[in-house]
Formats: structure tokens, C-alpha cells, sequence
């Protein structure tokens, strides 16, 4: 009889969700309309690419330019993303002060606000004239029109990926380890390192992951504040536009082929990263 009523317990726990045939066939059906089908449009697009065409936009010093402008400013942004957003996730969840709730709704105003707003809200604000721009001028720097606007505009509509990715993790966390930690004579530092950091890099690898593949193929709060200047601050997304406006189909198919192949092998990277990080930490 307990045998019976395990396999019936089993049974009724692998059916939480009724309908599990129903609801693959739906989330494969949608993931094959809005995923799978547009890509393999773009690969098996005739639009007369060539493998010599290909290679030629592919080496063209002007493409180059624009990957090297687009993942570079999306890395560097990313990378401070990690790092600022854990520290806004940490203060969120282990602080209390006044409008904290106001604070934590800030975080997901790049997700509702257009990200044409944001690029002339930004290159407003970093302009010479603006208001941090005229404060960053005297120093000697510029920020719009350079490599520096847009990573900081990447920072500003990548940053929410990092602080909800982590913010999750860090409510769930366990004081009394850390606590333990401090009893065995650990100071506040080693016990972060040692204790809490390990439980956070996959959801830090995951949270740079998300907001790198966001820079990368971002455009409308970056169009404004790059100035796009060709070989200087022009990313791979315009040049594809660009592309398209001049009838050049061929070309706009080549960079974004190539754009979708480097974005692949740099998020398999992060994940095979996060994959082990996760095996580590157990």
C-alpha cells in the first residue's frame, strides 16, 4: 500500500501543471514564431550573399570598427553594471530607509521608458552644454560623441538586468551561514568573499550576460549620444540600418550574421561560465 501511494505521490508531482503535452506544444510553437523562424529567415535569406560577399563586408575596416565600438562599450558597461548592480541589489535587500520603494521602482524605469527618450534625455544631460557635461568639460572629458556616451548609455538601460537577476538571490540567502562565519572569527570581508560572493557569481554572470546581450544590439538610446561618426563611434546596429537604407541587403545581412554568430559564442562562453560556476558552489 505505501508503495501504491508513492507512485501515486510521484505521479501527482510530476503533474503540478495539468496539461503538460498542451503547454510544450504552445511554448515550443511560440519559441519557434518568434525565435527560431525570424533567424532562420535571416540564414537562409536570398539576397544574393555570397561567401565572397560575406567575407568582403566581414574584413571591411569600417564593420570591423563598428563590432569593435559595440561589444567593446557593451562589455566595459556590463562589467561596471555587475558591480554597481550588486551593490544597489545589496543595499535594497539589506537596508532599510525612507522611499526605498520609490528607489527599487527607479530600477525598472529603463524597462518602461523608450529607448529613444533615453538617448536624447542622455545626450542632453552629457552634452557640453549639459548639465554633467558642463561639469566634465573642464576636467577635459567628453562624454557624448564618444565611446564614453555610449557606455554610458548602456550602463543606464542595462543596469535593471543586473540589480533584479541579483536582488532574488540575496533575499533568499541564509543569514545564519554568515553569521557562523563571523562566530569562527571571520571579518566582514572574508566572510563576503567566502560566503556569500560564491552564492551570487551565477546570478552576477547571469545578470552581465543579460545587459552585455542587450548593449550589443541596442540602438535607440545610443543612435543619439554615439554621434555616429563612421570608424569612431558608429555601432554594428546602425551600420546594419545604414545598410538597409542604401538597398544594400547583401551587406545588412553579412554584418548581422556576423553580429548574431560573435553574440552566440560570447553568451555559449558566459554560460558555460555560469554552468560552472554553479557546479563549484555546491
Amino acid at each position: 500500500m505505501m508503495a501504491v501511494a508513492n507512485k501515486q505521490n510521484n505521479r501527482a508531482a510530476r503533474r503540478v501543471l495539468p496539461g503538460f503535452g498542451i503547454g510544450m506544444g504552445f511554448t515550443v510553437f511560440y519559441m519557434s514564431l518568434v525565435v527560431l523562424v525570424p533567424l532562420s529567415a535571416l540564414l537562409l535569406n536570398k539576397t544574393g550573399l555570397t561567401w565572397d560577399k560575406f567575407w568582403s563586408v566581414a574584413t571591411d575596416p569600417r564593420v570591423l570598427a563598428s563590432y569593435r565600438i559595440s561589444l567593446g562599450t557593451a562589455a566595459i558597461a556590463a562589467g561596471v553594471n555587475t558591480v554597481l548592480g550588486l551593490l544597489l541589489a545589496w543595499v535594497l535587500v539589506r537596508y532599510d530607509f525612507p522611499g526605498k520603494r520609490l528607489w527599487d521602482a527607479l530600477i525598472d524605469l529603463p524597462f518602461a521608458l523608450p529607448t529613444a527618450v533615453a538617448g536624447v534625455a542622455l545626450t542632453a544631460i552629457y552634452s557640453a552644454n549639459g548639465w554633467i557635461g558642463s561639469l566634465l568639460a573642464p576636467l577635459g572629458i567628453k562624454a557624448a560623441f564618444t565611446p564614453l556616451g555610449i557606455t554610458i548609455a548602456l550602463m543606464f538601460i542595462g543596469i535593471p538586468f543586473v540589480v533584479r537577476t541579483v536582488q532574488p538571490v540575496l533575499q533568499d540567502a541564509e543569514r545564519d551561514v554568515e553569521e557562523a562565519a563571523a562566530t569562527l572569527g571571520a571579518g566582514r570581508w572574508r566572510t563576503f568573499r567566502a560566503v556569500i560572493l560564491p552564492t551570487l557569481v551565477p546570478s552576477l554572470l547571469t545578470g552581465f550576460a543579460l545587459a552585455f546581450a542587450r548593449g550589443i544590439g541596442e540602438y535607440g538610446s545610443v543612435v543619439f549620444i554615439s554621434g555616429n561618426m563612421p570608424m569612431k563611434t558608429e555601432i554594428a546596429p546602425l551600420l546594419i540600418m545604414s545598410k538597409l537604407e542604401q538597398f544594400d541587403y547583401a551587406g545588412a545581412t553579412a554584418v548581422a550574421l556576423l553580429l548574431l554568430l560573435i553574440s552566440f559564442l560570447l553568451l555559449l562562453g558566459i554560460n558555460i561560465l555560469q554552468h560552472w560556476a554553479r557546479k563549484t558552489a555546491r
